[in-house]
């Protein structure tokens, strides 16, 4: 029997410009799945290469057996890309056929890792944030940021967005890139208390290769949205005594590995599986509640779900195959 699989080029992923709303409509659905039972989810693993380059492999796995799929991710983050000309994080996802284990498709997922992990951010948001918030501080210029604030300023009228990032040149080129796009501006900021405090919303995704806390616990002020997620943790260990919810996309994933924002937490014991309010995808099915009060300071950490890309990626695949973009790969005659 011929099997043959879709191979969707870095190229053939931008020329199918998914819209805001398919984003968030794939991501949201693979949230409901995961909050309904519906899903298998692995934690994800760690490669560390060694040698003299400062960065690791992420491995992620997980399947959607209603739509027939399972999936690999492979995501390199190595911190010292730019000097390289390279995006930090380099992504490759395999989707195989769940039922037989054939191969259906292989498809570039750097730019579905940063989709995805923008789409969980506002998804989060949208149930977690207050409805009336205006201001956004973003930590953070990497690859992923871009969708951050995207999907955040389709979802929420916002007066100001602010950003920063250790390097001014990143900070300023993701400002000028983004007021571009959103049609808004936006303030590049100097310091991590300038961008965070006062915001409604916060979101933490610095590179790090120490864990340093850098962002306060005093400046975040009640009825705020944490939203920390960066792979070296950032935060002051206080930060969760405030936190009247704290929420996670996947526990297993929050309980496992050494690397994750809120690790130290996890570690020492602040944040269990029994401190938790929820996992998001609870909140997204209906069964846990989001936010309940304007003065709740709710502190979501996310790490990425395999369950994210997979549901992207199939998205992907689908409009590919309408579209009739990307190319057919002989595996096995």
């Amino acid at each position: 029997m011929t099997i043959e699989l879709t191979y969707l080029s870095g190229a053939d992923v931008y020329s199918l410009a998914l819209t805001d709303d398919e984003i968030l409509g794939a991501v949201e659905d693979g949230l409901r799945a995961q909050g309904e039972g519906r899903t298998v989810i692995e934690p994800r693993v760690h490669l560390f290469p060694g040698g003299a380059a400062r960065g690791h492999f992420n491995v992620l796995r997980g399947a959607l057996p209603d739509a027939g799929l399972a999936g690999v991710k492979v995501v390199g983050d190595f911190v010292d890309n730019h000097a390289a000309g390279l995006p930090s994080e380099l992504a490759l996802l395999l989707l195989l056929d769940a039922g037989t284990g054939a191969p259906v498709a292989m498809i570039d997922a750097t730019a579905i890792t940063a989709m995805r992990t923008g789409a969980m951010t506002a998804l989060g948001a949208r149930h977690l944030a207050r409805r009336g918030s205006r201001v956004l501080g973003h930590v953070g210029a990497r690859g992923t940021a871009y969708w951050n604030v995207r999907l955040l300023a389709a979802g929420f009228d916002l007066d100001e967005i602010r950003v920063h990032s250790l390097r001014p040149e990143s900070r300023e080129a993701f400002a000028a890139r983004l007021e571009a796009d959103l049609g808004r501006p936006v303030l590049a900021v100097d310091s991590w208390e300038a961008c965070v405090r006062g915001a409604d919303i916060v979101v933490e995704a610095s590179r790090l290769t120490e864990p340093e806390p850098l962002l306060r616990t005093a400046w975040i002020e009640p009825g705020t949205l944490v939203v920390p997620y960066g792979t070296v943790s950032a935060v002051e260990l206080s930060l969760t005594d405030v936190a009247d919810k704290v929420v996670v996309d996947d526990w297993g994933q929050a309980g496992a590995g050494p690397l994750g924002a809120l690790r130290a937490h996890v570690d020492t014991g602040r944040v269990t599986r029994e401190s938790i309010h929820a996992e998001l995808g609870e909140i997204v099915a209906g069964r846990r509640p989001g936010r309940e009060s304007d003065d709740e300071t709710i502190l979501f950490w996310h790490r990425g779900l395999s369950l994210s890309d997979i549901a992207l990626g199939r998205a992907m695949l689908e409009k590919a195959r309408r579209l009739g973009i990307g190319r057919l790969l002989p595996y096995r005659d």
